[in-house]
């Protein structure tokens, strides 16, 4: 149910980033067209590209949402990390082309002159971006997904871009030969859309390749073993595995060489049932003997 209620919010998120996007690129596109400006039209396809991405968002929590079959016998949830890769080159590709239209306006040399319309705009942009940008890390955060957070990354980038955007725009009212500024503007947003797709790519990078768990984690699911098995067994190896619908953690343990089977069984079956029920995580336990280096 838990996971049912994640894919809701994911599909809502994308669902209503999409509505308020496409208002606000139809909003800067007639403010960069008014004006001319490379840093403004930058800005409005980048607020685009965050529409398109949301439709990634959508259709990923579609497909993550089927149950697991024969052939794909760990659920969908992977999915995810792959719409977040979409995210990440569709971001790469704006970025690209909004940093070489920056370096032609400032070789032929442009000036832009904007308005009160423009600065209207960018100011309407970044209140409301930077608000879905919170919303989709709450939603992120609370179900511990990755492509909402991606998504949620572009919508922070956008308010980013535009603030830089709304900077420029107030210097060029108050100080006379910043001819230059809308090519600098557009390059920085450019930098600032590169940034997102690294970090975003990374992130889903890491998942897909398997996770070392971090330190914090595992002191905690050793303390948990203690109540289980106070003896010292040693424990090393731990690796997850992020399938998104679900998580697997396997581990290695060791423990006396004159133990039974059947009881090295018994501590092995009672540290999974308790990762499962604490973490929610399946796991493998593989014990070895203490004496092995």
């Amino acid at each position: 149910m838990d996971r049912e209620k994640a894919q809701r919010a994911q599909a809502l998120e994308g669902v209503l980033a999409i509505f308020i996007n496409a208002v606000l690129f139809a909003v800067k596109f007639a403010a960069a067209t008014a004006t001319g400006s490379v840093a403004l039209m930058a800005d409005a396809w980048h607020t685009m590209s965050d529409s398109i991405s949301s439709i990634f968002v959508v259709i990923a929590a579609k497909l993550a949402s089927k149950k697991p079959d024969r052939e794909h016998p760990f659920g969908h949830g992977r999915w995810e990390l792959i719409a977040s890769l979409f995210i990440a080159f569709l971001l790469g590709v704006v970025g690209y082309q909004f940093l070489a239209d920056s370096i032609d306006s400032f070789q032929t040399g442009e000036s832009v002159g904007y308005g009160t319309f423009a600065l209207a705009a960018t100011a309407a942009s970044i209140i409301a971006k930077e608000a879905l940008a919170q919303y989709a890390f709450y939603l992120g955060r609370r179900h511990d997904n990755p492509v909402i957070s991606a998504d949620g990354w572009h919508h922070r980038t956008d308010s980013l871009s535009s603030a830089i955007v709304l900077c420029g725009i107030a210097a060029t009212k108050f100080i006379k030969g910043l001819w230059w500024m809308d090519s600098v503007l557009g390059a920085i947003c450019a930098l600032a859309i590169f940034y997102a797709a690294y970090k975003i790519m990374m992130d889903a990078i890491t998942k897909i390749l398997g996770e070392e768990p971090k330190k914090e984690f595992i002191d905690e699911v050793g303390g948990e073993i203690k109540n289980i098995y106070d003896g010292d067994l040693k424990l090393h190896h731990f690796h997850l595995h992020n399938y998104i619908t679900h998580k697997e953690l396997s581990l290695h343990m060791r423990l006396g060489k004159d133990m039974t089977i059947e009881k090295g069984h018994d501590i092995a079956t009672a540290i999974e049932k308790m990762l499962k029920e604490k973490y929610g995580v399946d796991s493998i336990i593989h014990v070895e003997p203490l004496t092995e280096v």
